[in-house]
């Protein structure tokens, strides 16, 4: 008979933990509310939502009400993603996020990382990164890639690296004929940008991912106004400058210019411009936001500094 359980109530695993263990007590994981206006859902105006989405999140949302009820405790890893939910029941959940290693998510000038063709890209090579778990609009795919032909002639000696899967996490799949995001953009896109310097790497090793974020000149990060990527933090807990999209998770850690850069999400000539701008700046000044995010990471989402004491304050009080 458990104490204490922590779950993720969003698929349901949680529904009827109170009838298998009555006595225990219970810690709610709450990732994000879905809502039929005003985050991710009708963002994008190039995937507009229809009735029958909106009615289905009311449904989805069900099982995140009924751990509301139950639960004697709540998590959210951000403040905007706690944001999402009730007002009412936000009082009842703690901002602790889930926290980077920062003794193995770090900066490393002496990092290489190894492209498939077997060459090795390090710091003094013109590195822009891409990451995302799957290459899909929730993530801006579309939009950096449509920027990319622009991107590729305003840096002509940059590499890009795009990190991510063919599949589809969040969202809708691409309209037939294409079956993934990345052949529908490529067959608007591919005929103008230079393949040598695109490099698609899949998913990575955690290992090789680091290095790539070790070696990054540019870190290029976009998201709908959804859950926040790991992948942002580790990139500025490694010290590479993040350009990233002004939309309410980004901005709740970037602050433009100090810590890091913002561009508008659908403006892709101010990603063009931004991106073209930080990687000809002085590098004194590029040293500075590297400095910065480090520092804004170590002192918001460090495990041991922060998110392990958080949960050990929270279970004592829930216990």
């Amino acid at each position: 008979m458990p104490d204490l359980i922590i779950g993720h109530p969003a698929w349901g695993e949680l529904l009827f933990v109170r009838e298998v263990f009555p006595d225990a007590r219970l810690i709610a994981y709450f990732e994000f509310f879905y809502r039929p206006v005003g985050a991710d859902v009708g963002f994008d105006p190039e995937f507009p939502s229809t009735p029958d989405d909106r009615y289905k999140l009311r449904i989805r949302n069900s099982t995140q009400l009924h751990a509301l009820a139950e639960c004697d405790a709540g998590i959210s890893p951000t403040a905007w993603q706690r944001s999402t939910y009730p007002a009412r029941e936000q009082a009842r959940i703690r901002v602790i996020h889930e926290g980077i290693d920062l003794e193995a998510v770090r900066a490393d000038p002496a990092a290489t990382f190894r492209l498939a063709d077997g060459r090795a890209l390090t710091r003094q090579d013109r590195v822009i990164t891409f990451v995302s778990r799957q290459l899909e609009p929730y993530r801006g795919f579309h939009v950096f890639m449509r920027a990319l032909p622009e991107l590729q002639r305003s840096i002509p000696d940059a590499r890009f690296v795009i990190v991510g899967g063919d599949g589809v996490s969040y969202g809708t799949r691409p309209a037939p004929p294409h079956a993934t995001f990345r052949e529908k953009l490529l067959a608007e896109v591919g005929e103008r940008i230079d393949p040598t310097r695109t490099h698609f790497v899949g998913r990575l090793p955690y290992a090789d991912y680091l290095r790539l974020m070790q070696i990054s000149r540019l870190h290029i990060y976009l998201t709908y106004p959804f859950v926040l990527s790991w992948s942002m933090l580790e990139a500025m807990a490694c010290g590479a400058p993040v350009l990233g999209s002004a939309t309410p998770p980004v901005q709740e850690v970037i602050r433009d210019g100090e810590n890091g850069y913002l561009f508008d999400f659908f403006n892709r000539d101010q990603l063009v411009e931004r991106a073209t701008a930080i990687v000809a700046q002085d590098q004194a000044e590029t040293d500075a936001i590297r400095c910065a995010a480090r520092r804004e990471i170590e002192s918001r989402f460090s495990f041991t500094q922060h998110s392990l004491p958080a949960y050990r304050q929270l279970i004592q009080d829930v216990t």
